[in-house]
């Protein structure tokens, strides 16, 4: 287990609008209005918890779990209590980050010649190949909020 130290910079041009996206997203799933204060207040205090989180020696993967816990109660009580939806929607939001991710890193791995390492220890390559899943993220909110969620008239 090692400590993963997030640098100051990558957590406020890339940890802060994923987490941001992230909560976007949950937030449609969950059927609670886009109040862009209090989305993004939920985006800045779960990039906060996630910068906090690595800083302590546990398993890699972790962090995501307790993270997905954390929006799960913003949810449950942001929805009034609706705990079922809460977990869809954190749970749903989390899974759309990593298949996001995963499919953004390896066409950029495929198509530019990186490794991970190349990645990691590069924070201007890092910080520039994680923007796509996060702009993923809010079209997809976006989308989900224009198309599938009732309007009433």
């Amino acid at each position: 287990m090692r400590i993963i130290k997030i640098p100051l910079i990558a957590l406020l041009l890339q940890g802060i609008p994923e987490e941001t996206a992230v909560v976007t997203l949950a937030f449609v799933i969950a059927g609670i209005p886009l109040k862009w204060n209090r989305v993004l207040l939920t985006g800045i205090v779960l990039a906060f918890c996630a910068y906090v989180i690595r800083l302590f020696p546990i398993p890699f993967g972790i962090h995501t779990i307790l993270l997905l816990f954390i929006l799960f109660i913003i949810l449950s009580r942001l929805s009034k209590g609706d705990l079922g939806l809460s977990f869809i929607a954190s749970s749903s939001s989390f899974l759309a980050l990593a298949i996001f991710e995963f499919s953004c890193m390896s066409l950029f791995m495929q198509t530019f010649g990186l490794t991970p390492k190349t990645i990691f220890d590069n924070l201007v390559i890092r910080i520039v190949v994680g923007e796509p899943h996060v702009l993923l993220l809010f079209i997809s909110a976006f989308l989900l909020n224009k198309l599938y969620i009732p309007r009433v008239a």
